[in-house]
C-alpha cells in the first residue's frame, strides 16, 4: 500500500482522501500504478486550487460585485466540499470562508458609495428642477427652450434615486418645462397678432406715403412725413420678411420727396446766392453808417438800404441767419443814437416816432395788398418775398410804435 500526506490507494486501487473526519474514498485507479492513482487525484486537487486562487483575485481585485462574488464563492464552495480530489480540502474550504469579509468590507463600501451617488444625483436632480422652474418663470423666449432640452439631457445623463423622490422631483421638472412651452406658444401668438396688425398699419402707412411722393408743398408734405414715421414706430414690427419690403417702399417715397426737395432747395439756393452778393454789397453801406455821427443822414441812408435790401430779396438758407443778423446789429446801433436824442427832446422824438409808424403802416399796407394780389394770381415765388418783406417791416413798426408809445406817455 503506497500513501500520502493527505491520501493513500488501497491494494484494489480504490483512491482515499484524509480528512478531520476521517478518510473518505475519492474513486478507483485500476488502469496503473498506486502512484500513478494518488497523481492523478493530487491533479484534480490542483485544479481545485487554481479555481481558488483565480476566484480570491477576482474578489479582492473587486472584479465582481458584492453579489457576483458571493454566488462563485458558493459555486467553487459546492466543488471543494465532497471532492473526489486528494489535497487539504479543508484548507480550500477555509480560503473560500475568508473571502466573506471581504465581500462584507465591498458591499458595506459599495453601499456608501451607492448613498453617496444617491445624494449626489438627488442634489444635482434638484438644481436641475430649480434652474428649470426659474427657465418657466421668465420670458427668455429665444434662449429659454435650448435651456430646457439641455437641462432634460443632463437629467437623463444622472442615475434614478429612490422611487418617490424621484418621482416628485421628475413631476416638478416636467411641470415647469410643460408651463414654459405654454407660455412660450402664448407669447408667440399673442406677437403674431401683433405682427399681422402691425402689417395692416403698415401697408396703410405705406400707401399715404407713396401718395406724397410726388408733392412739391415742400413744409406740410415734409410734416405729414414725420407724423407717418411716428406711426410707423408707433406700429411695432410685422414679419420679418413683410416687414422688409414694406420699409424699403416706405423709404423709397420718402427718399423720393426729399430728394426732389433738396433739389429744389439746391436750386433755390442756387438762384439767391446772387441775392446774397446785393445784400453784402448793402452791408458795407450800412455798416460804413457806425459809428453815427448825422442821425439823420444816417436813418435816411438806412432807410433806401433798407429798401434795396427788402428788393434784393431770398439768399440761401444758410446765409440768413447772418446776414439778417448784421443789418439788425446796423438798424440798433442808429436805434440807440435816435432814442439818446429823443431822451433829450421828446417832442421832437415823439413827432419822429408818430411819422415812423404812419410810414410803415403805409409800406405795410402796400404790401399786404400786393400779398393778396400775389395770391389771387397763384405766384409762390411772389408769395413768399412779399411775406419775407411784410414779416420784416411788422418787426420796423413794432419798434416805431414802442417807442411812439414811450414818447406820448
Amino acid at each position: 500500500m503506497t500513501s500520502d500526506q493527505w491520501g493513500r490507494v488501497d491494494d484494489d486501487g480504490t483512491v482515499y482522501v484524509r480528512t478531520a473526519d476521517g478518510e473518505r474514498s475519492v474513486g478507483q485507479y485500476a488502469a496503473g500504478s498506486p502512484e500513478e492513482a494518488l497523481a492523478f487525484y493530487v491533479k484534480r486537487y490542483d485544479a481545485l486550487v487554481a479555481e481558488v486562487e483565480l476566484l480570491e483575485q477576482r474578489v479582492k481585485g473587486a472584479k465582481l460585485t458584492p453579489e457576483e462574488a458571493t454566488e462563485s464563492v458558493r459555486t467553487v464552495r459546492a466543488q471543494v466540499t465532497g471532492a473526489n480530489a486528494v489535497g487539504d480540502l479543508a484548507a480550500l474550504e477555509q480560503r473560500l470562508t475568508d473571502l466573506g469579509p471581504v465581500i462584507d468590507t465591498q458591499r458595506e463600501a459599495r453601499k456608501v458609495e451607492r448613498a453617496q451617488r444617491t445624494a449626489e444625483a438627488k442634489e444635482a436632480k434638484e438644481k436641475l428642477v430649480a434652474e428649470a422652474e426659474a427657465v418657466a418663470e421668465g420670458t427668455d423666449w429665444r434662449n429659454g427652450a435650448n435651456r430646457l432640452r439641455d437641462l432634460l439631457e443632463q437629467w437623463k445623463a444622472l442615475p434614478r434615486i429612490d422611487r418617490a423622490s424621484d418621482d416628485a422631483l421628475w413631476r416638478r421638472f416636467s411641470t415647469a418645462r410643460t408651463a414654459y412651452t405654454r407660455h412660450r406658444k402664448v407669447h408667440f401668438a399673442e406677437q403674431n397678432e401683433k405682427r399681422d396688425a402691425a402689417r395692416v398699419v403698415k401697408e396703410r402707412l405705406v400707401k399715404e406715403a407713396e401718395k406724397l411722393a410726388d408733392s412739391t408743398e415742400w413744409g406740410p408734405t415734409a410734416g405729414a412725413y414725420r407724423e407717418l414715421m411716428r406711426q410707423w414706430k408707433a406700429a411695432g414690427p410685422a414679419p420679418k420678411d413683410v416687414d422688409d419690403a414694406l420699409w424699403k417702399r416706405f423709404r423709397g417715397a420718402q427718399d423720393q420727396f426729399f430728394g426732389a426737395r433738396d433739389a429744389a432747395n439746391a436750386a433755390l439756393d442756387a438762384e439767391f446766392a446772387g441775392n446774397a452778393e446785393v445784400k453784402e454789397k448793402l452791408l458795407v453801406e450800412a455798416e460804413a453808417l457806425v459809428p453815427v455821427t448825422d442821425l439823420e443822414s444816417a436813418k435816411r441812408a438806412f432807410r433806401d438800404i433798407a429798401d434795396r435790401w427788402d428788393a434784393a430779396g431770398k439768399v440761401p438758407r444758410d446765409r440768413m441767419k447772418e446776414l439778417e443778423g448784421r443789418i439788425r446789429a446796423v438798424e440798433q446801433a442808429i436805434r440807440k443814437v435816435e432814442d439818446e436824442q429823443w431822451q433829450r427832446s421828446d417832442p421832437e422824438k415823439s413827432r419822429r416816432a408818430d411819422d415812423m409808424v404812419s410810414k410803415l403802416e403805409a409800406a405795410i399796407a402796400k404790401v399786404e395788398a400786393d400779398l393778396e394780389k400775389a395770391r389771387a394770381a397763384g405766384n409762390d415765388k411772389q408769395v413768399k418775398e412779399l411775406e419775407e418783406n411784410l414779416e420784416s417791416r411788422r418787426s420796423f413798426l413794432d419798434m416805431a410804435r414802442r417807442a411812439s408809445a414811450d414818447f406820448s406817455g
